[in-house]
């Protein structure tokens, strides 16, 4: 579906495939773009060789693939509820990352929902090579969808868990995730995680949750004073000997999705995953959201 009505909507762009790990970024996309109001692209970047269409010529290769591509999506989109404008798009580039990334920037789109069932991490949220690249790269907010997300009933976001850490650029995040609460009409939880891994030259136990405690009362204020007065928003603080322990003491519902912000070693107007949440990836069974340092927020 191409219609001139949808451009300048807002645009939540899936990357599919015809696995389960893509019929899980479609649920979740889908869940995303309704709670925010937004249109639904199902994208699919193609690769230009394949070894086993090697002998044919380029262009007969690339109907091939465009055919099957293309069935794949009809497939796809039929499955999408009626509530929902869906576009669907197919493109061809010797990096399915790279691809992914124009196609989404021409598109407009405000994050790029994956499949996180692809190997290479254990628990409900694994990457995949192409995923991998994204999380270490994308100038789009990317949301990583849990194994068995296509099997969820929830049609909206039930609760945002913005994961608050005191770094340089927290704002951001924080921003980030006032703005889609807001949008979604759904509550806000802010979430300060303590873990008692040793580490050397860090805190102690005591002026670890103490600063902690701090930083989650300095969140709330800030929230507080943006949301709208009464909007639900809540702060805690989760403690474990590790981050993995700390992150299973939440209470987690179908519908949650947890945002974080980029390791520092992102640069800038990219998003890189950190140590932090990728530890959190191997135990969290709700979509995750990795905001890209410093990303301009967008109403």
């Amino acid at each position: 579906m191409n219609d001139a009505a949808t451009r300048g909507a807002k645009r939540i762009a899936v990357a599919y495939l015809a696995t389960p790990g893509g019929d899980d970024a479609l649920a979740v996309g889908a869940q995303i773009a309704r709670s925010l109001g937004a249109h639904l692209d199902l994208c699919m970047v193609l690769p230009l060789d394949r070894p086993i269409l090697a002998p044919l010529p380029q262009q007969e290769r690339q109907d091939i693939l465009s055919e099957n591509a293309t069935h794949w999506l009809k497939h796809a989109e039929a499955t999408i509820p009626d509530d929902l404008t869906v576009e669907t798009h197919i493109s061809f580039h010797e990096s399915i990352a790279e691809g992914l990334i124009a196609q989404c920037e021409a598109l407009g789109a405000e994050a790029i929902v994956v499949g996180g069932s692809g190997g290479g991490l254990v628990g409900s949220l694994s990457l995949g090579s192409v995923v991998n690249e994204l999380v270490h790269s994308s100038p789009i907010p990317l949301v990583i969808s849990p194994r068995g997300a296509r099997y969820q009933k929830n049609l909206r976001v039930r609760e945002v868990t913005c994961a608050m850490g005191t770094r340089s650029g927290a704002h951001v995040l924080l921003d980030t995730a006032l703005q889609a609460c807001q949008r979604a009409k759904a509550p806000l939880r802010l979430v300060s995680l303590v873990s008692f891994d040793p580490i050397p030259g860090g805190d102690d136990d005591q002026s670890a949750r103490e600063r902690a405690a701090i930083h989650a009362q300095q969140s709330l204020e800030t929230a507080k004073l943006i949301l709208p007065l009464d909007f639900p928003v809540t702060s805690i603080v989760a403690e474990g000997p590790t981050i993995e322990a700390a992150v299973n003491k939440l209470d987690w519902h179908e519908g949650d999705i947890i945002m974080v912000g980029s390791s520092r070693l992102a640069q800038p107007r990219r998003l890189f995953l950190g140590s932090t949440a990728a530890k959190m990836l191997r135990v969290l069974q709700v979509p995750m959201v990795v905001i890209p340092k410093e990303e301009a927020n967008r109403d």
